[in-house]
This record gives C-alpha cells, sequence and structure tokens, in this order.
C-alpha cells in the first residue's frame, strides 16, 4: 500500500511538460511557420509575375489586332510607345520587317513594364498588304 500511494505522489508532482519539452515544441513550430511564410511569399510573387505577364501579353496582342482593323502597311522601321492597362503603363516597341513574300510584313512586338525593362510578352504577327 505504501508503494502505491508513493507512485500517486510522484505522478501528482511530474504532471505536464518540462521547459526543455516546451522549447523544442516552439522551435519546432517556428520552423515549420517559417517555411510556410515563405511558400506563401513565393505564390504571392509568382502570381504578380503571371498577372504580369497576361496584361503584358494582352497589350501586344491588341497592337496586333489595332493594325488588322486598320487594315494598315506599315513602314519597315521600329516603333515605340506606351498603353495604360491595368492601372500602370506599358511600353510596347513594334518592329516591322519584310518577309520573303512582297505582301507581306512580320511584326514583332515586346512589351516592357519600363522602356529598357525586361521583356514580359513577345508577339509575332503577319500583315497582308491591302
Amino acid at each position: 500500500m505504501a508503494k502505491l500511494s508513493r507512485r500517486r505522489a510522484f505522478n501528482r508532482r511530474h504532471f505536464g511538460f518540462t521547459l526543455v519539452e516546451v522549447l523544442v515544441a516552439m522551435a519546432v513550430l517556428a520552423i515549420a511557420l517559417a517555411a510556410v511564410m515563405r511558400v506563401v511569399t513565393q505564390a504571392i510573387d509568382t502570381t504578380a509575375a503571371l498577372r504580369d505577364r497576361t496584361i503584358a501579353l494582352g497589350v501586344a496582342e491588341d497592337r496586333l489586332a489595332l493594325h488588322r482593323l486598320q487594315n494598315s502597311w506599315p513602314a519597315l522601321d521600329t516603333f515605340d510607345g506606351v498603353r495604360e492597362q491595368g492601372g500602370r503603363e506599358w511600353h510596347w516597341r513594334e518592329k516591322v520587317v519584310s518577309t520573303e513574300i512582297a505582301d507581306f510584313r512580320r511584326i514583332e512586338v515586346e512589351v516592357r513594364l519600363r522602356p529598357e525593362g525586361e521583356i514580359l510578352a513577345h508577339a509575332v504577327g503577319f500583315l497582308r498588304k491591302p
């Protein structure tokens, strides 16, 4: 009987976690939360980059569609311009070059956020002489 009461007294004194166990658990939790935050940050960056590239591609395709709708025959040259789309300014550059077929022209459109920044979209189209 004496052994049983000693065991109960021992169990009551050692109920809960030790300070070392709590510190280890907090360290594991901090490492896990840091990893989650890094993944979330990368996902946000990727989403923003995809949004920018999608809008830039829309600007490039709009430039090509404009030539088709106007039924224009642009000069062999390079043209620069700015277009506002999605609340931001997009810098586009068109390069019009001749093709092997005299009645066709090739138009290459590059779109950037800054005049000399990274190319976010590149589209190529062909025009037939009106």
